[in-house]
């Protein structure tokens, strides 16, 4: 028969009290157990000393004979200096799950898309800020062949009017 410390649970509906039983570690949760040795209240302050309260002498006893503390009651036991606990590394806390990595991906993915179409069109409008400049000095240069085949763009009309006079 295997022996485990543990809560039992205990009170009225969101008001919870635990007895710290040790049970068959076979038996229901509420169901019957070897002895209490001690209780729990959650809704106490946690500096305040009826919050875990513990038959010490009993504790020890069934230790010694083998039961073994859940979690939960291991650090009860912990901090009333009773049995002492490895402290547990989990490595993986604080880590987002699999669907936050995927939607901060898909997120970082659409900050990226979005930054590169407004870089693009960033360059676009200096491209186009950029592009009069040269149309302006294009005039200036322009202007001599311009005023050189303006003779011969007048002649064709000096023609037409010619023409129309005629006709």
């Amino acid at each position: 028969m295997s022996v485990s410390l543990r809560l039992s649970r205990g009170g009225s509906k969101k008001r919870p009290y635990y007895k710290v039983v040790v049970a068959n570690s076979r038996s229901p949760r509420d169901g019957a157990y070897l002895e209490q040795v001690g209780t729990y209240n959650p809704l106490l302050a946690k500096d305040d000393e009826n919050r875990v309260r513990l038959i010490e002498d009993r504790v020890r006893y069934w230790l010694g004979v083998g039961a073994q503390p859940t979690d939960r009651v291991a650090r009860m036991l912990d901090k009333a200096g009773i049995k002492e606990r490895t402290a547990t590394v989990n490595l993986a806390k604080g880590e987002p799950g699999k669907k936050a990595k995927e939607r901060a991906e898909d997120r970082a993915k659409k900050i990226a898309e979005a930054e590169e179409a407004k870089r693009e069109a960033e360059e676009a409008a200096a491209a186009a800020a950029a592009a009069p400049a040269p149309v302006e000095e294009a005039p200036v240069a322009e202007e001599a062949p311009a005023a050189e085949e303006a003779p011969a763009a007048e002649a064709p009309a000096e023609e037409a009017a010619a023409e129309q006079a005629e006709g």
